[in-house]
């Protein structure tokens, strides 16, 4: 998959709420009600990864979980980046509690 130009990440970054460009990736923080709901969701986007064969950096701190997405052959952000950023999206709306 090659590499997004940066006219096209700026689109398909407007469709995902507080993810950001930046060092050649795509970021976003989530925060969870707990560090058992971390891991939680933590292992649920391991299944989507695996399942895709594209693997996020992945950082834990207590209730907070850093996602990092790049396509390292690619060397920057493709598609599948926006795909799985996408899914994690949907994941987090549908299936995991957040701190309120």
């Amino acid at each position: 998959m090659s590499k997004l130009s940066e006219e096209q990440i700026s689109v398909y970054l407007g469709k995902l709420p507080h993810w950001k460009y930046e060092d050649n990736a795509l970021h976003k923080t989530f925060e969870l009600a707990g560090f058992p709901e971390a891991i939680d969701f933590v292992n649920r986007i391991a299944e989507y990864a695996e399942k895709d064969r594209h693997h996020p950096d992945l950082l834990i701190r207590y209730r907070k979980v850093t996602v990092t997405l790049t396509t390292h052959e690619s060397h920057g952000v493709t598609g599948k980046d926006f795909l799985l950023a996408q899914q994690i999206e949907d994941l987090k709306a549908r299936e995991i509690p957040s701190h309120t």
